[in-house]
């Protein structure tokens, strides 16, 4: 019963293994091995906390190295900004004078909006990223490409087309809060006005970095109210760049233009869009297929029942009573 037979077929010879199959073996085990370096590249990992601290901050003195490199085409940059307002007077859509002014004449309110538009900028989108390290390391990467990819192509942005921002237009009646009202936190007027690029208005990244932190959120969150927060974020943030006049409407559109090609990068990389892998990062092998590792149960007494149903039976296994008997094939 136990043994086994191999039976020769008739009319059958046994053949040696072909000669260019041997040859093959090595570039296809080379090429097996390239794809499984690039789906361990383009699978998600934990994130290594220095890394990314070092990650950030390097690439944000990039960021700004480059931003203010760019030359500042002043005549170019005028003329883009005439352009853009004649543009949104053509469509009925230029309110960017209009708010400027109704906010500027509550003190408060402008103020605020001024400290929010130095601030917020940075702390919202760090602690974004500080929360997705922590209660998403499976989505980390890819959210994070997002951002970075967005704010890369910006740079170009930056070069391509010089845009004065309203408060510098000539012959326009926007207010400069920041200098009206002797705020602290521009990089664009008072004091720091010399260090910044002061034409590079489009695309906004506080549109850009706020839409990002609000679709995360809402993306991932699960309170309501932090969803909602979320959302009414990047709205706030278009409300204060246009009061503060240090954007147009339009500028925004240039940020939400970056930001899709942002997910558009990180999907076509991790073949998901962030918020849809895995919110944990997989370990072993499923980290090379992009499969979430299963998580076992943890041990008890019903994890031990559980092992026992799914063990084969032997003839050593006892059988429940009432439990229908099997027949047991002895070797």
């Amino acid at each position: 019963m136990g043994e086994t037979h191999v039976t020769a077929h008739e009319g059958r010879s046994a053949t040696s293994p072909s000669p260019i199959v041997d040859e093959a073996a090595p570039e296809a085990r080379r090429g097996n091995r390239a794809l499984t370096r690039l789906r361990s590249l383009r699978s998600p990992r934990r994130p290594r906390l220095w890394f990314e601290i070092l990650l950030i901050a390097v690439s944000y003195w990039l960021y700004s190295l480059v931003r203010n490199a760019v030359p500042e085409q002043k005549a170019a940059a005028l003329a883009n900004a005439d352009w853009i307002w004649s543009a949104e007077q053509s469509i009925g859509l230029a309110f960017e004078e209009t708010v400027n002014h109704a906010v500027n004449s509550v003190t408060w309110l402008i103020v605020s909006m001024n400290y929010y538009y130095a601030t917020l900028h940075f702390i919202v989108t760090i602690g974004v990223l500080v929360w997705l390290y922590r209660s998403h390391p499976g989505r980390y990467a890819a959210t994070r490409l997002v951002l970075f990819s967005t704010t890369a192509v910006a740079l170009l942005g930056y070069y391509l087309y010089p845009l004065a921002p309203p408060r510098l237009m000539n012959g326009a009646n926007f207010i400069d809060t920041v200098l009206v009202h002797e705020t602290w936190g521009s990089m664009a007027s008072g004091d720091f006005k010399n260090m910044s690029n002061q034409y590079a208005a489009m695309p906004s990244m506080h549109i850009g970095w706020s839409l990002w932190c609000g679709l995360t959120i809402f993306a991932l969150a699960k309170a309501p109210w932090a969803r909602i927060l979320g959302l009414l974020y990047p709205m706030a943030t278009l409300v204060v760049i246009v009061a503060t006049a240090n954007h147009f409407w339009l500028d925004a559109v240039g940020g939400m233009a970056c930001l899709a090609f942002g997910y558009a990068l990180s999907r076509a990389w991790y073949g998901s869009l962030p918020h849809r892998l895995p919110k944990w990062v997989p370990t072993g092998k499923s980290r090379l297929t992009g499969v979430r590792a299963a998580r076992l149960p943890r041990p008890g007494p019903a994890a031990d029942a559980l092992a026992r149903e799914d063990a084969p039976a032997t003839a050593d296994t006892p059988v429940r009573e009432g439990a229908p008997a099997t027949a047991v094939r002895h070797p």
